[in-house]
């Protein structure tokens, strides 16, 4: 490493919005990545299954990048993994359940032979280059979470990854508040902290008191339970388990990324259940309503997960029935409100019961607290601190509390993805943006923030669109025949066919004003834009996408 290079923070994803983390920590010649996570669409992102950070940065610097580390295994902080690794080829560490997980999310990718897993445990140093990484346990709602300290040549940087102060948490492993308090008295420089719950105050509950609520929930119900929660939630689905166990019930499960999580975590002992407890989903129904239990997918309301098809009455094996209890234990992820909002209104219609958060402790948070927040900046004690992991507000809130426990105004900095920091003996700045917008994945297609897919899809939702089939004598090049004009989804029927009719005779003539001179097949399809575009806007106000269909005859 050169004398004196500066250590770049870099966001690439997690900052001003929640998911699909990850950052990079840059020093000299030597590229650290930390978490690789996805964020789920939203209802403007139309066919869009997921949203990835955009790696260029990354992957333009490959051979620099000496390993990606996770700090655990939720979706939004190891989903993008098979897309990262497509691109540029680095070793990654994860702690046991999370590297689980990505062997499962690898392997149906048919990524995994090509992959270097490697496991990380708490107490665990990795020399990558002239860094070093020491993982530490966290407490947060999945096994195994971790915060991240990264020695490198600048300084001390630690990354506490998603977390929460929890005493009594269902694995009986606390947070090692005792070695963060040991590497706040080493001196750290830079602390990045999770922010998703930076705006409340107090403490968040224990993941305790999710287990009795559970119980009382399927004590309550008359049928069938059906819990939906995130397939990486593995302590949640443990607490299922328990419950449907107390209650004397049969547990199965639904959908492919709960069905496979499962199977890995009963194999690795994340997982347990009483011989007889876990039967087949086609066989669940050999047994009385009031003994079943299905764990599905859909707590985000995503439009191909189980339980939205279960609400819009298309599932092939799942069907709502009136004494159907609904438990939604997780917690809407910002954007998503309104997808969840009506598969709760499909299956109300339908008779169901459905619980959530906000009639029974059903779930908890897994993110800290104002004083839990509080309580790691006061033992870590950072000259900088960069908020991490929120949307802007949560990140503002955050570096109000750092400011109050007493970290230098000046030497606290609100980012957001792109946002480069630059921290030498001088001091810290932003000194440049990179780029670090979204990047959409629509089956095996992924396009960026820039393309015009994403823009199409608004306009053909919101304007409709037209069909113009032009019929050229390829040989005269004149028009061969009269224009046809289709449209769709933008006038009501008696009034499109007159506007049709209009726009037909309108092209062309516009087409025989250039007597004299061949129509072309590209040139007809320029005029016919120009020409309808200008005539529809005028005619009805709207901007139809409009599809030239030139055919030589």
């Amino acid at each position: 490493m050169r004398a004196g290079a500066p250590l770049r923070i870099i966001p690439l994803g997690g900052l001003g919005e929640v998911g699909k983390n990850m950052l990079a920590v840059e020093c000299g010649d030597d590229i650290i990545v930390i978490d690789a996570g996805v964020m789920f669409p939203k209802a403007d992102m139309p066919g869009v299954d997921l949203v990835l950070p955009d790696a260029t940065y990354l992957v333009e610097r490959k051979e620099r990048v000496r390993a990606i580390l996770i700090t655990h295994g939720h979706e939004d902080h190891i989903g993008a993994l098979p897309f990262l690794l497509h691109d540029l080829r680095a070793p990654v560490y994860a702690p046991p359940l999370a590297l689980n997980l990505i062997r499962v999310k690898l392997q149906e990718h048919r990524a995994l032979s090509s992959v270097s897993l490697n496991e990380a445990l708490p107490g665990d140093r990795i020399s990558l280059g002239d860094i070093e990484a020491e993982y530490l346990h966290m407490c947060h709602s999945i096994p195994d979470a971790c915060a991240i300290a990264l020695r490198t040549p600048a300084g001390l940087v630690l990354h506490t990854g998603d977390f929460k102060i929890d005493h009594t948490p269902v694995d009986g492993r606390q947070a090692d508040l005792r070695r963060i308090g040991e590497l706040g008295q080493e001196g750290v420089l830079l602390l990045l902290s999770d922010s998703t719950y930076a705006e409340r105050p107090g403490h968040t509950p224990s993941e305790q008191v999710v287990g009795p609520a559970l119980r009382h929930a399927f004590a309550e119900a008359p049928g069938r339970v059906l819990v939906a929660t995130f397939a990486s939630l593995i302590s949640r689905v443990q607490q299922v388990i328990d419950a449907a166990v107390n209650d004397g019930r049969k547990v199965a499960f639904a959908g492919r990324s709960m069905t496979d999580n499962a199977a890995m975590a009963f194999a690795k002992g994340y997982l347990r259940a009483p011989s007889g407890t876990i039967v087949e989903l086609q066989d669940l129904d050999a047994y009385p309503p009031w003994e079943q239990t299905v764990v599905l997918t859909g707590a985000q309301g995503e439009p191909t997960s189980v339980l939205v098809r279960v609400a819009n009455q298309r599932h092939r094996d799942i069907k709502a029935r009136e004494d159907d209890t609904v438990v939604l234990s997780a917690s809407t992820i910002p954007g998503n409100e309104s997808a969840v909002a009506s598969a709760i209104d499909n299956l109300v219609r339908q008779g169901v019961r459905v619980v959530t958060a906000r009639s029974a402790p059903v779930h908890v948070q897994g993110h800290g607290s104002q004083e839990e927040l509080k309580l790691i900046l006061s033992l870590v004690k950072p000259r900088y601190f960069v908020p991490i992991h929120g949307e802007y507000r949560m990140l503002a809130a955050h570096a109000n509390l750092a400011r109050e426990v007493g970290v230098e105004p000046d030497n606290v900095f609100v980012l957001e993805d792109g946002d480069v920091l630059e921290l030498d003996e001088e001091g810290a700045g932003v000194a440049e943006r990179v780029p670090a917008g979204h990047v959409y994945v629509d089956g095996a297609d992924r396009f960026d923030v820039r393309s015009v897919v994403l823009r199409d899809r608004h306009r053909l939702g919101n304007e409709g669109f037209v069909v113009v089939i032009v019929p050229i004598d390829g040989a005269a090049g004149k028009l061969a025949g009269p224009i046809e004009v289709v449209t769709h989804g933008f006038a009501e029927p008696g009034h499109a066919e007159e506007l049709s009719r209009r726009a037909s005779d309108l092209l062309a003539n516009s087409l025989a004003n250039g007597a004299g001179q061949r129509l072309e097949l590209g040139e007809v399809g320029r005029l016919a834009r120009e020409a309808l575009g200008a005539y529809f806007h005028q005619e009805t106000g709207r901007r139809p996408m409009i599809i030239p269909a030139p055919v030589e005859v």
